[in-house]
């Protein structure tokens, strides 16, 4: 150290924490993070314009504990604004994404330092997520993209192999990661503004591209699905619809860039093909999507996938099975060609919708 000149001490923890009409469990959620043993920590609160108390209990937090750090913005309708500026604020070694409505288990900071501390530097530490579901009043199965008893390292490819091979649908909630800050930074991992399924544009981009990938397992979120939140909230069919076309837009053009690098594992591209694909035969072809949603929104909201041209979804096609090949020609004819829209309609309705149940039977 150069004499005179103080030593920056780095926490090892930035917990990154959006707060938006959370009032009835802020308290809980800092409380938890608050009563860990492990104290090596800053909490950096992203308060957005909240209807309630919530800024107000943040600045007793903030008066109680200088590790609290707290900065302010308009209400965007998603936690995308405040998880961005909490990483540019952030200066621990790694993240990790915690919101306001949520809570941390018991002693789970000192089990996540631990754990990375046996083998530090890993880009993403994938653990996992208990579910309560407050809603319904039970609580779900353990959360966990990664066989449980799998202790070793993976480069992103091979945890993005590993991750879509093992559940059908990854779960791409960025809490169930610890991420080196590193990793977000170098890589401009960033969360699309305004989204409300901003996770499922970010983590499988910050999954393949991560160099080490390390699962520790440990079940450190507690995360509640309550009355009132935006999951719950998206009671109209098309209510994620503006979302997806950005996410999957987004999704396709990183696939055609990643796809033509030396040494891309295809099998890499067959696997997001089956999941991309669904989405969008879900969100807009689907029987409750077709009665819920009308025609010409659906349209409109498909064309903004494809305002470049289908180049980079004709990418992910190729990668996809027959079937999905023959989906892709109607959803094509559907956003180019908004006058024979009901024939993909009619398609999707009467002929790939039922096969796919038929399948789906088969399978269990």
């Amino acid at each position: 150290m150069v004499q005179g000149v103080p030593r920056v001490v780095k926490p090892f923890f930035s917990i990154i924490v959006p707060c938006c009409d959370v009032e009835p469990y802020l308290r809980d959620c800092l409380e938890s993070v608050l009563r860990d043993p492990f104290q090596d920590w800053e909490c950096i609160l992203g308060v957005e314009t909240s209807k309630d108390g919530t800024e107000g209990l943040v600045k007793e937090y903030l008066a109680k504990d200088k590790r609290f750090k707290m900065f302010t913005g308009p209400r965007s309708g998603s936690c995308s604004a405040s998880r961005n500026t909490g990483i540019d604020m952030s200066s621990g070694e790694y993240v990790i994404f915690l919101d306001g409505d949520d809570t941390i288990a018991e002693g789970s900071l000192k089990q996540l330092h631990d754990k990375i501390a046996e083998r530090p530097g890993a880009d993403i530490y994938p653990c996992a997520m208990p579910v309560i579901d407050e809603v319904h009043g039970v609580e779900l199965p353990l959360r966990d993209n990664y066989p449980p008893d799998f202790s070793g390292e993976l480069t992103g490819p091979e945890a993005t192999l590993m991750a879509y091979s093992r559940r059908r649908d990854p779960c791409p909630m960025l809490q169930l990661s610890v991420f080196r800050r590193e990793h977000l930074v170098k890589n401009g991992l960033k969360c699309l503004h305004g989204m409300k399924r901003q996770d499922s544009e970010f983590t499988p981009r910050a999954l393949y591209l991560a160099k080490r990938v390390i699962p520790i397992h440990v079940p450190f979120y507690l995360y509640r699905i309550r009355t009132g939140s935006i999951s719950t909230l998206a009671k109209k069919t098309d209510y994620f619809l503006k979302d997806y076309a950005a996410i999957l837009k987004s999704l396709l053009a990183f696939h055609a860039k990643v796809s033509t690098e030396p040494g891309f594992d295809r099998r890499i591209s067959a696997y997001w093909s089956r999941h991309w694909l669904m989405w969008i035969i879900y969100y807009w072809f689907s029987t409750r999507s077709m009665r819920g949603s009308p025609r010409n929104y659906r349209i409109e909201m498909l064309q903004r996938i494809f305002a470049d041209g289908f180049g980079d979804f004709d990418a992910l096609v190729r990668a996809g099975s027959r079937s999905r090949r023959v989906a892709a020609v109607f959803v094509k004819l559907f956003a180019r060609r908004p006058s024979l829209a009901w024939v993909a309609d009619a398609f999707f309705r009467f002929v790939y919708n039922p096969l796919a149940e038929l399948k789906d039977v088969a399978r269990t």
